[in-house]
C-alpha cells in the first residue's frame, strides 16, 4: 500500500502544482517508485495521444512518468461533461470507480503517491466529485494550500475545511505559501493561533519568489495566442518586468530594468529599431527580455529587417496595446515542462523550504 496525500487549496492559482512538484522531488530521494495523479481533470490536453489534464501531463514530462500516464488523470472534465451529467448521460458513481481504478493501480506501482485536487474544495461539486468527496473515494490524508496573508486565510481555510468534515475526512496540514519573506514568521505565528485547537498542523510553505509568479515569453505567446518570433530559444526565458513603450526613445531605455518585457506600437519604428539595435548590447541582453508588437498599422520594411536581423525575441499581434497590456497582467503563471529555470528553482527551493520528513510523518 502505498504512502499518499491529497493536496487541495483554498482557492485556483493557490500553488497546489508547484507543492505538487516539490513534493514529487522529495519523495524520489526517500521512495524508489513515486507516482502523480491529478484524479478530476478540468483542463484537457493532449499528451502522448492520450487526452489528460495538464498538470497530470506536466508531472509525466518532468519526472518522465509516461509509463503512468492512462492512470494518471482519470477523470477529464470537457465542455459538455457538466451537462452530461446533469442530464444523467453519464454517472458520478462511473466517474469516482474510474478515480478507484486508477488510484488502486498506481497504489500497486508506487510507494508514495501525489494526488493533486483542482480549485478550491469544492470544485467539482456539479458533478457531484468535489475535493472532500475525491479524497474520501482515494482514503487520502489530506494538506490544504492557502495564501500567506492573516484574516483572508483563516477565513478561507475554515470555509474548506467544512466540507472536508461533512466526509469525515483527516485534513492533517495546512500549508501557507506564497508567504512575503519579511511577514513570514508573522503569518505563522497567529495562523497557529487561529487554529492552535484544531488537530492539524500549520507550516510554511514557499516565500513569493518572482522567478516562479512572472510570465515566460513562451507563456506570454500563448497568453496572446501568436507564434514567438525571432530566438525562439529564449521562450523559456521570465519578463520580470511588463513595460508600455509610451515614451520617448530615450527615456524607454532610461527605464528599463531586468528581464523587461517591452509593448511597443507596431507604428514607433524609432523606438523598434533602438531596442532591436540595443539587444545586442551584453548590458541590455539582461535588461531587455522581449517585444510585445500590437496595432493594426504594419511594421514597416527596414524596421521589419532590423529586428529579423537582430534576432531579438518579439511577438506581433494586432490587438491594441492597452488590451495586450491587460491580458499579460491579468494573467496568472502556469508551469509548463518546457520552464526549465522554475522548476529547478521549485526543486532547489523544496530542500530548504519544505519539511518533507514532518509532512510524510502525518500521512
Amino acid at each position: 500500500m502505498a504512502r499518499k496525500v491529497f493536496i487541495a487549496s483554498t482557492g485556483q492559482n493557490s500553488g497546489k502544482t508547484t507543492t505538487s512538484l516539490s513534493l514529487m522531488f522529495l519523495a524520489q530521494k526517500k521512495y524508489e517508485r513515486v507516482g502523480f495523479i491529478k484524479p478530476l481533470g478540468p483542463k484537457p490536453i493532449t499528451y502522448n495521444g492520450l487526452s489528460m489534464d495538464k498538470d497530470a501531463a506536466l508531472m509525466a514530462g518532468v519526472f518522465g512518468l509516461d509509463g503512468d500516464i492512462e492512470y494518471m488523470s482519470p477523470v477529464v472534465l470537457y465542455p459538455d461533461s457538466t451537462r452530461k451529467v446533469l442530464d444523467g448521460e453519464i454517472r458520478t458513481e462511473t466517474l469516482l470507480e474510474k478515480i478507484r481504478q486508477a488510484t488502486a493501480e498506481l497504489e500497486k506501482r508506487c510507494d508514495f503517491l501525489v494526488i493533486e485536487g483542482s480549485g478550491h474544495s469544492g470544485v467539482g461539486s456539479v458533478v457531484g466529485m468535489n475535493n472532500a468527496k475525491i479524497a474520501k473515494t482515494m482514503e487520502a490524508p489530506v494538506m490544504v494550500i492557502a495564501g500567506g496573508g492573516i484574516g483572508n486565510t483563516i477565513d478561507s481555510v475554515n470555509m474548506n475545511l467544512a466540507l472536508f468534515r461533512q466526509e469525515q475526512i483527516d485534513v492533517k496540514l495546512v500549508m501557507l505559501n506564497k508567504l512575503f519573506a519579511k511577514k513570514r514568521e508573522t503569518s505563522l505565528h497567529y495562523l497557529r493561533r487561529a487554529f492552535a485547537a484544531e488537530s492539524f498542523r500549520v507550516d510554511g510553505g514557499f516565500n513569493y519568489t518572482p522567478i516562479l509568479a512572472n510570465p515566460t515569453l513562451g507563456r506570454i505567446s500563448k497568453i496572446l495566442a501568436k507564434p514567438l518570433s525571432g530566438d525562439v530559444r529564449e521562450a523559456s526565458r521570465i519578463a520580470h518586468h511588463v513595460q508600455l513603450g509610451a515614451a520617448s526613445a530615450q527615456r524607454v531605455a532610461d527605464l528599463l530594468e531586468d528581464s523587461t518585457l517591452l509593448l511597443v506600437n507596431s507604428s514607433r519604428d524609432e523606438l523598434l529599431v533602438m531596442l532591436a539595435s540595443l539587444y545586442n548590447l551584453p548590458e541590455y541582453r539582461r535588461k531587455i527580455a522581449g517585444l510585445v508588437i500590437p496595432g493594426l498599422a504594419p511594421v514597416s520594411r527596414i524596421s521589419q529587417k532590423i529586428l529579423d536581423d537582430s534576432n531579438i525575441p518579439y511577438i506581433r499581434t494586432e490587438i491594441s496595446n492597452a488590451e495586450a497590456f491587460t491580458r499579460i497582467s491579468s494573467d496568472v503563471s502556469k508551469i509548463i515542462v518546457e520552464d526549465r529555470e522554475k522548476i529547478e528553482l521549485i526543486r532547489v527551493l523544496a530542500e530548504t523550504e519544505i519539511d518533507f520528513e514532518a509532512i510524510d510523518a502525518l500521512l
